[in-house]
């Protein structure tokens, strides 16, 4: 058992040295000897084709011009009266806005109107610049802070405020446009 083993063992070996073997490149004997059977490069005759007529002439690209300058437009329809006019209306009519969609903290929402008073004394003693709304609608009061038009502005105070209110939350709501910021 041991000797067919062996043997189906080294058949297979055997053929893949032969299969080796055989795909290698011979050697000839004839690369150690010079080719007479071919002229020597001197004496090959040189090239004497002209092929300038074959190729493209380019001009060179023309210089270019100084522009010339432009008429001048004389406007013939004069506006600036209407413009001026309508942004007057706008500006007249914008005086009456008073409210406007925004945000509001609300810094404190409880039934005791003593904690709720110490909270606005808090943020305001710290942020005076803020104004603050108390409302109570029985049984609840309701602190709130400032009037903030960009959700960005509202964040910003809730960070400010969260030391001193952990549970402040903002609040969509109508809020007073302070006329004197614009």
């Amino acid at each position: 058992m041991n000797r067919l083993l062996t043997k189906v063992l080294a058949l297979p070996a055997l053929l893949t040295l032969a299969a080796c073997a055989a795909s290698a490149p011979a050697a000839s004997p004839a690369a150690s000897t010079p080719d007479t059977t071919r002229p020597a490069a001197a004496a090959r005759p040189a090239v004497t084709d002209d092929l300038s007529k074959y190729r493209p002439v380019f001009s060179p690209p023309a210089a270019p011009r100084p522009a010339a300058a432009k008429p001048s437009v004389t406007p013939t329809a004069h506006v600036n009266a209407q413009v001026e006019q309508r942004l007057r209306d706008l500006a007249y009519t914008n005086q009456n806005v008073k409210y406007t969609n925004g945000y509001r903290i609300l810094v404190y929402i409880g039934l005791e109107r003593q904690d709720a008073m110490n909270v606005r004394r808090a943020v305001i003693s710290r942020y005076p610049q803020e104004t603050d709304y108390l409302t109570f609608k029985q049984p609840v009061y309701r602190l709130f802070i400032g009037d903030y038009v960009s959700r960005l502005e509202a964040e910003q105070a809730l960070l400010r405020l969260r030391p001193l209110a952990p549970k402040a939350e903002l609040q969509a709501t109508q809020v007073l446009i302070n006329k004197t910021r614009f």
